[in-house]
């Protein structure tokens, strides 16, 4: 499949007239950069010497990062704790300039993903995190209900940390508004994602949500199967070196990698349900908006850390495929 010129300079000009809501689990990403030339005396672990330290908007607030850096009009709605990664996270968003609505629930830590790298080279990853409360959940719910028909795409991004508990509530709500839903999704128990647009698992929370499978006809079966079950528009399995397969009213399409270097595949999936949300609300085919949304997944993956693409990057490779 080719991408006409027509299409190119549509998305050079109105991607910014969507208006898309980001709602899910937000985390504060920190990245230690440093060199490592021995190893500890007291066990056998590199000692890493940080020189330079980062920190980037993760998860949802990741997903709302690659909207805002495509060009797109987005707010994050989410929950972080009252402490210091809290500040940190809005501080980044700020001068991002990516709106957010950040419910601050007292009796939690933000999460925090924590990551150390020598030379490009992850040598550990440290987790901090804790569920919100029913009450601040109810809170976002509440204003969610209230803005919604601001918006012409609904995101959902599920990290499996607890902020979407209300999802398919969510969802009925949209459905009622006409809206697009598109969901990242977590977990084995997919019936709360019942009557969104489209859901983006990678192949492993596929396998996760419906088991494993030994050919590309049974996992064909199988995920027709998920999506009837789900009554969902769309289903797009996110596949790393295989690339990426749609299935759309009983058709089955896979666009193939086009990565030329991968250096980390984390926050590959934030991109593609970014990129994804933007065409839709442009009314750009399913096909030819996973076709690009593959493209940009290629661009990301070849950056260190949880990375965003621009769309100066985006159509500049887009003319390689013309």
């Amino acid at each position: 499949m080719k991408i006409p010129n027509k299409l190119i300079n549509q998305i050079k000009g109105k991607l910014d007239k969507a208006k898309i809501l980001v709602v899910g689990d937000v985390m504060l990403d920190q990245y230690w950069f440093g060199e490592v030339q021995r190893i500890s005396p007291e066990a056998p672990v590199p000692i890493a010497r940080i020189d330079k330290t980062e920190n980037r908007p993760g998860g949802a607030a990741n997903v709302a990062r690659n909207i805002k850096s495509l060009g797109g009009d987005v707010t994050l709605l989410s929950v972080v704790g009252n402490d210091n990664a809290a500040s940190e996270l809005k501080t980044v968003l700020k001068h991002l300039k990516i709106k957010h609505i950040l419910k601050t629930d007292s009796t939690i830590s933000t999460i925090v993903k924590l990551r150390v790298l020598a030379r490009n080279q992850q040598l550990i990853r440290l987790d901090f995190e804790k569920k919100p409360s029913h009450e601040i959940l109810t809170e976002v719910l509440d204003t969610y209900n209230q803005i919604i028909k601001d918006f012409d795409v609904i995101i959902l991004s599920d990290y499996g940390k607890g902020g979407l508990h209300h999802t398919a509530t969510m969802i009925k709500v949209a459905n009622k508004f006409n809206k697009i839903v598109l969901i990242d999704p977590k977990g084995t128990d997919y019936s709360k994602y019942k009557n969104a647009t489209l859901i983006t698992p990678n192949k492993n929370e596929l396998r996760d949500a419906v088991g494993n499978w030994a050919s590309e006809d049974e996992l064909r079966l199988k995920a027709n199967a998920l999506k009837k079950k789900l009554n969902l528009d769309y289903l797009l399995v996110t596949r790393s070196e295989e690339g990426m397969t749609l299935f759309a009213e009983n058709k089955t399409a896979t666009f193939p990698t086009v990565a030329k270097e991968v250096y980390d595949v984390s926050g590959a999936g934030d991109t593609v349900i970014a990129t994804l949300s933007l065409l839709l609300a442009n009314n750009i085919n399913i096909q030819l908006a996973t076709m690009i949304a593959n493209i940009a997944a290629g661009i990301v993956v070849g950056k260190v850390g949880t990375a965003t693409l621009t769309k100066q990057e985006l159509l500049v490779s887009l003319k390689e495929f013309k």
